[in-house]
């Protein structure tokens, strides 16, 4: 019911569509909404045409047990986490738990951040899988720990980590929890994980158009704050500030040099985040994109998340009890692992690069359109390039019938 319902809103999906995880199909609906949205800007002019999102932000907020006044939308994931863990408050000395298997992309900053500010980073204990030990968590939790940085479900590996675990031994210890949602939201359960924040993007398990991403941070400390205060998300402390006439007629000027901007009337660089998660939002961004996104989250909601869910976990199930050993490649994750990121490492003996690369090529030859994952995605988790399988739910078995002769050749 679920496959013919995701098929029927969509009245064009690219043929052997098998990379959701990279970007998923959007619906008819979506899409209309993305092009209406743009056609209202140019009708009325983009800053009136703002649509009312209300509706969305409270049933993505719902999907983490949140509030609609928690989201926040920003440009990506990446962009949101930048925001996130760059405007945290936490003082030098602070210890940051992140595991091996954590997005490139995400260690890059933890990284710049360490040495910015002197933050530590310790290593999440994982078993073979790459799943963080729960045990070993909370042995570091009572070493010491200020905060904890998890991806729910990997880009590299469909593995699904025990976040509801995590998240009561990091309420329990008083540590929050930072949970990367890309990969999870809209394809696997995330409501029991009591995270601090969520991360997430709209282009792959909820289907929406690229350009959105989103930061749900419920019941948000005070003195959390985005990365850098801009027009959108704050405003200035005093109103009164003056207007010049020309460089150095006005007061907290010096005529001929820079100014200073300290004399009366300012606010002497003093800024007021607004309420809730909208302080990590700018005044400018892809409306548009927000507005299909929106669309895109009301629509998973209607399906029903369970649904949803269940569907994707059969159909990675399915494909990786189908794949492994085709060929010599080998899954990367338990077979029955319930998510739809199917991972499969090279055979041995070959260029691990030039077999994926010739691995994906094939498929794209008979009309299947699968990913790869680079090293740089994970580097301390993944030795060699995988090919990643991702079926939608309306994907269709055949296709990974397909897949399994092309892998076979």
């Amino acid at each position: 019911m679920i496959a013919e319902s995701w098929r029927a809103a969509r009245s064009s999906v690219p043929p052997g569509h098998l990379d959701a995880a990279g970007c998923n199909v959007p619906s008819d609906r979506t899409l209309d909404t993305v092009i209406g949205h743009l056609r209202h800007e140019r009708e009325v002019g983009g800053y009136r045409a703002v649509p009312d999102l209300h509706a969305s932000r409270a049933a993505l907020a719902a999907m983490v047990g949140a509030g609609a006044d928690d989201v926040a939308f920003l440009e990506s994931g990446t962009a949101a986490m930048a925001a996130l863990l760059g405007g945290w408050p936490l003082p030098p000395g602070s210890r940051v738990g992140v595991t091996r298997a954590e997005y490139g992309s995400t260690v890059m900053l933890l990284y710049r951040l360490a040495r910015l500010r002197d933050w530590k980073l310790l290593e999440l204990p994982v078993d073979d899988d790459s799943r963080l030990d729960p045990g070993g968590l909370a042995s570091m939790l009572a070493g010491g720990l200020d905060l904890v940085v998890l991806s729910h479900v990997s880009s590299h590996r469909g593995v699904v980590q025990p976040a509801a675990a995590v998240g009561r031994l990091c309420r329990a210890a008083g540590v929050p929890l930072v949970l990367d949602v890309c990969q999870s939201l809209g394809h696997v359960d995330t409501g029991d994980a009591g995270a601090t924040a969520y991360v997430g993007t709209s282009r792959k398990w909820l289907a929406g158009p690229r350009g959105a991403g989103f930061l749900v941070v419920p019941g948000l400390a005070g003195d959390m704050d985005a990365a850098a205060p801009a027009l959108g998300g704050h405003e200035w402390a005093r109103r009164d500030v003056p207007t010049f006439d020309g460089p150095g007629d006005g007061p907290g000027w010096v005529r001929g040099q820079a100014p200073v901007l300290d004399g009366p009337g300012w606010a002497r660089g003093e800024v007021s985040p607004l309420a809730g998660a909208a302080r990590y939002e700018t005044s400018e961004g892809s409306i548009a994109a927000r507005a299909g996104f929106g669309a895109a989250v009301l629509e998973h909601q209607a399906l029903g998340p369970a649904a949803v869910h269940a569907r994707l976990a059969e159909l990675g199930v399915t494909a990786r009890r189908l794949l492994d050993g085709i060929g010599g490649w080998r899954a990367g994750e338990p077979l029955d692992e319930p998510s739809a990121i199917v991972t499969l490492r090279p055979p041995p003996g070959v260029d691990p690069e030039a077999a994926v690369e010739d691995a994906r090529s094939r498929a794209a030859e008979a009309s299947l359109l699968i990913g790869t994952v680079p090293v740089g995605r994970a580097p301390a988790d993944l030795p060699t390039p995988v090919l990643r399988i991702s079926p939608s739910p309306g994907a269709y078995q055949e296709d990974l019938h397909a897949l399994a002769r092309v892998l076979d050749r």
